[in-house]
């Protein structure tokens, strides 16, 4: 169990929320506030499953991030990330261990692609260690309040 960290105020405009609808069976529909519709599936259909979805926000998540930080001196010709980890079942429930994400990011030749190299490997640290919301959510951890309308 983690340590119970401080909670710091919650910022103005800071709430986010999906809703998500059944639309067959184990299939879902999510939509976001901006009309964005992404469908959930339970595996036995090309949609996302809830694992994938997770491994995708964190890979998402980090990658905007370092492309940011990057981008500024250049842009990538290349940039896939790659995010994984092993469902398990124990003591502590259904969850999955051993995540990780694997970047595979190339910058053209030439004085702009150096300075993204040079900060490619900080730009991965700072994501993981501090900015990618989705990253520290499940490493920190946190309760979920799970209620009935």
């Amino acid at each position: 169990m983690t340590p119970d960290l401080p909670v710091p105020p919650v910022a103005e405009n800071a709430h986010r929320h999906i809703d998500l609808t059944k639309i067959g069976a184990g299939r879902y529909k999510a939509t976001n506030a901006r009309g964005g519709v992404v469908a959930v599936g339970s595996g036995d259909d090309p949609d996302f499953t809830p694992v994938e979805l997770l491994l995708a926000a964190l890979a998402g998540c980090s990658a905007i991030d370092v492309d940011l930080i990057t981008g500024k001196r250049a842009q990538a010709t290349t940039f896939d990330v790659t995010a994984e980890g092993d469902k398990v079942r124990d003591e502590h429930g259904n969850r999955l261990v051993n995540l990780r994400l694997t970047f595979d990011v190339r910058f053209p030749d030439g004085e702009d692609g150096d300075r993204a190299r040079e900060v490619l490997p900080r730009s991965i640290a700072q994501s993981h260690d501090r900015l990618c919301t989705v990253g520290r959510t499940v490493q920190v951890g946190g309760p979920i309040e799970c209620l009935e309308a």
